[in-house]
């Protein structure tokens, strides 16, 4: 019995002996049953032997251990402790504002863990149907999770396929696979032991898999592998096993947390040590001191990022993207790789007519109107009546037929008035040994029109003559077969139409009677074309650095000619089959992985390696899909994105966003926004600590210079409570960069401080600190208030920082001040909070201010304005160096 049910995975493995390389009978011997099924006693004997037809439930994870784990990041408990200081400074609304952010964190992080958990249920119940089994020789319905090896298992047009079936039956046997394997069309079904050991899963025509769906026909299979052992438990498992991996955003953040809890600890030692060995107060170095820790820890930064992402997954919505983790918003601004399934999202999901062939002469469609005459009449007529497409403009049923019918109608043919003309008076349905459809239908004058169509060798062989106007015509074989050959390799499903008149009905209507000595009408191709936006959104990828790639369960040769009218593929060397992966050595696959842009025929497990392989190279990989087949790749992927229309929920729970219109366009909007949050993550991080620099060398400078400590622990925090809340938040509405789209990812490694940010954090808190002392200093000369001075100008320096880094190149002046109202609104604020922390009593008796003369404040205006001036002026030299290096020699 194990011989059966192992190797039913993936891509079979040379020398295993599976259900679909072996005869019906051989089967049934291997599994102890006869076509008339098992007895309800060895049933349950089996059932308890196997156990149940179901997938465990792997142990959830309690809502406690969630919360527990979102206050292990370093960045968050340096948090708590500055709240804790803060509380016990008396500084209770500090304390308040950084635990409501913190526990907001958290909530947040809950909650997406435990929606990631319901990937495991849809996926158990996608699998919790209903079986029509054959028990004791009887059909009885049971639940799908009583079934056992050995059952046999009726099925018809609707069922949903219970366990892995090796058939044993087939009636025209049609079942939709695209959720397991990609496949865009239903296959078609035959009992026929199949002889290639390396066949991947979509091509084993005599298995039916467990969760795809019947469409067409009736069949009876024997369950060769439940629960876990099926392709979908599989894929249950694998999805069990993938974790999840944090976004490049919550990498950074978690070493920039660490990173700068240690620096500050540090220099706040120094400035504690320093000033007590300069002979100040020990309590007020030590409460300067943890003034300086609390303010170098940028609070505002989780509530920032959080805030950023959720306008980001805000105006995603709008743009048919739906968010269901935050952090993936910006991960999508940092891909190196998108790797697409085709069917639905590359494509459009759609069955149409490529090329008809008639006599010699191509179009890609039926000549309309008066041109639909002649040679061409007879096919259009075939194309509109001889299908099962239901009535009305929006006929349903089989995708090929409906593509006939839709051809039909764009000529100005109107099948339902022509099927009501030429009434259906006999079939024979299709199935897979004919490969023909033949319908019969009677004309105007009493005699019989035979129409086949089926594929193109099929109804070649059976063809004798080519229809035309003047009579019929020899037939030109090999031009025909080149015609064939070349529309197949451009991944076309070729079919062929033919026809016959008769007199009278033959008294036994089959095949034997009808479809010999026919008249070929003409050669239709047909395929899923690719969407029309999706070929610039794909150069648009190029063009932004990222790479496109093809991972599909379709055919090698549907898929490659998809890539190649996209732009993702130039030729086969850039395709590799499923077959083909599964004898790479591990080695020789990381080796290629970099070159190769379209896999066919892959498997589940192999997407994941691809997945791996792409990531173990430093690559960070993004990936789409709609299927069951598709939630382990989802879930391992850097960023998963599942679509919404076709998505099964098991993609859509495994995602990490959801495609509202299953469009490949609408990622191009979704990488544009990450790349704009990405950038506006690291303005605040740019304003707040250089700004906490200035800080920290203000006060760590004054007694270098020989000037007495110029800001009270009081100063420090209210600076750090109205500079870094209201103004870093409003960084956040700032809108995206020219040419974001034209410039390369980031590399998933880069820190926060690449690009020249480091060293602007350096210079300007220099600068911002030493504008503050030189104030102090000029102030103290001039016999002015200067604490009063130098707090101001350390306050409103930050301001006008605000103001100058909303752009890393385009002036201020050029962007316009009301282009980011939030920002402008949030300046105003705080230079208003400022005015009234100098003139408003109550406030002078809180921070010891004294009022500031016209002219005092005037000078304290002037000097906070240089330090928008020199990074304005900054800007400019790196305006010039741009044009300088785009001059061509």
């Amino acid at each position: 019995m194990s011989a059966v049910t192992q190797g039913n995975r993936g891509v079979t493995r040379p020398g295993e002996t599976s259900p679909h390389l072996q005869p019906v009978d051989a089967v049934l011997a291997a599994l102890a049953v006869t076509p008339a099924g098992l007895s309800a006693a060895e049933a349950a004997s089996r059932r308890a032997q196997h156990g149940p037809n179901a997938l465990p439930e792997s142990k959830a994870r309690s809502v406690w251990s969630m919360i527990f784990e979102q206050f292990t990041d370093f960045l968050v408990l340096l948090l708590m402790v500055a709240a804790i200081v803060s509380g016990v400074m008396g500084e209770l609304e500090d304390t308040i504002a950084i635990v409501v952010i913190v526990v907001l964190n958290a909530v947040i992080g809950v909650v997406q863990q435990y929606r990631a958990q319901k990937a495991m249920a849809a996926l158990r119940q996608m699998a919790a149907d209903q079986a029509l089994v054959l028990r004791d020789g009887a059909a009885i319905t049971v639940p799908a999770e009583q079934l056992t090896l050995g059952d046999v298992v009726v099925l018809d047009a609707g069922r949903k396929v219970p366990a892995d079936l090796r058939l044993i039956e087939a009636a025209q046997l049609r079942i939709a696979e695209a959720a397991l394997t990609g496949e865009s069309t239903p296959v078609d079904k035959t009992i026929d032991a199949l002889t290639d050991p390396e066949l991947p899963v979509g091509d084993r025509v005599n298995m039916a898999f467990r969760g795809t769906e019947v469409v067409y026909g009736r069949g009876v299979g024997v369950v060769t592998a439940i629960a876990l052992d099926t392709e979908l438990g599989h894929i249950a498992n694998l999805l069990d096993r993938t974790g999840e991996t944090k976004t490049p955003l919550q990498r950074r953040l978690a070493t920039f947390g660490r990173t700068l809890g240690l620096a500050a600890l540090a220099l706040c030692a120094v400035v504690f040590v320093y000033g007590v060995l300069r002979g100040e107060p020990p309590l007020l170095m030590f409460l300067t001191a943890v003034s300086l820790a609390v303010a170098a820890v940028p609070e505002a930064l989780p509530a920032v990022a959080t805030v950023t992402l959720a306008l980001g997954a805000s105006r995603l919505v709008r743009t048919q993207v739906l968010v269901r983790k935050l952090p993936s918003v910006e991960t999508l601004g940092s891909v190196t790789y998108i790797c697409s399934d085709k069917t639905g999202t590359l494509t459009l999901n759609r069955m149409t007519v490529e090329h008809l062939a008639v006599n010699g002469e191509t179009r890609t469609g039926l000549p309309p109107g008066p041109e639909a005459t002649g040679v061409w009449r007879p096919l259009g007529l075939a194309m509109a009546i001889s299908n099962d497409v239901s009535a009305g403009p929006q006929g349903s049923g089989d995708p090929t037929e409906v593509a006939f019918v839709v051809a039909a109608r764009a000529a100005g043919l109107d099948p339902d008035a022509l099927k009501r003309e030429y009434p259906r008076v006999a079939e024979l349905a299709f199935d897979s040994d004919r490969k023909i459809m033949t319908t019969v239908h009677r004309a105007k004058d009493g005699s019989f029109v035979v129409f086949c169509k089926g594929a193109a060798e099929a109804v070649l062989t059976n063809s004798t003559s080519r229809w035309t106007k003047d009579g019929k015509a020899p037939l030109d074989a090999e031009s025909l077969a080149t015609v064939v050959d070349a529309w197949a390799s451009e991944g076309q499903r070729v079919l062929a139409f033919a026809t016959r008149t008769l007199e009278r009905l033959p008294e036994n209507v089959d095949h034997a009677s009808l479809e010999h000595d026919l008249e070929l009408l003409g050669l239709v191709g047909l395929m899923d074309p690719p969407r029309e936006e999706a070929m610039a959104s794909v150069q648009t990828c190029l063009t932004a650095g990222i790479t496109p790639v093809m991972v599909t369960g379709d055919h090698p040769a549907t898929a490659l000619a998809i890539a190649k009218r996209l732009g993702i593929a130039r030729d086969a060397s850039q395709m590799l089959s499923g077959v083909e992966l599964a004898k790479l050595s591990p080695e020789a696959f990381k080796a290629r992985v970099g070159q190769v842009r379209v896999y066919a025929r892959v498997a589940p497990a192999q997407k994941l390696i691809i997945i791996e392989a792409l990531q173990a190279r430093g690559e960070l990989v993004g990936m789409t899909g709609d299927g069951v087949n598709d939630a382990p790749a989802l879930a391992r992927a850097d960023i998963g994105i599942a679509m919404g229309i076709t998505g099964t929920d098991v993609a859509k729970e495994a995602g990490h966003m959801v495609l509202l219109d299953d469009n490949f366009a609408s990622i191009v909007g979704a990488v544009r926004e990450g790349r704009r949050i990405f950038d506006n993550i690291r303005k605040f991080i740019k304003y707040s600590l250089t700004s906490n620099a200035g800080e920290m060398w203000t006060i760590l400078f004054a007694p270098v210079f020989g000037l007495p400590v110029p800001l009270l622990p009081l100063h420090i925090l209210w600076v750090n409570l109205v500079t870094d809340g209201l103004p870093g938040l409003a960084l956040s509405a700032e809108p995206h960069e020219a040419g974001v789209m034209q410039r390369p990812p980031r590399p998933p490694t880069q820190s926060l401080f690449a690009d020249g940010l480091g060293w602007h954090l350096s210079w300007v808190g220099l600068l911002i600190g030493g504008v503050t002392l030189a104030t102090q200093a000029l102030a103290t000369a001039w016999g002015m208030p200067w604490r009063t001075m130098a707090f101001s100008v350390l306050c409103l320096a930050q301001m006008g920082h605000a103001l100058a880094i909303r752009s890393d190149r385009q002036s201020l002046f050029t962007q316009g001040l009301l282009s980011n109202e939030p920002l402008l609104g949030a300046v105003l604020f705080t230079l208003a909070l400022q005015l009234g922390v100098i003139y408003l009593p109550v406030a002078q008796r809180l921070f010891d201010t004294h009022a500031l003369s016209p002219k005092e404040l005037g000078i304290t205006f002037a000097m906070s304005s240089i330090v928008f001036i020199a990074v304005e002026i900054e800007k400019a030299f790196k305006r010039l160096r741009d044009r300088r290096a785009s001059r061509p020699g």
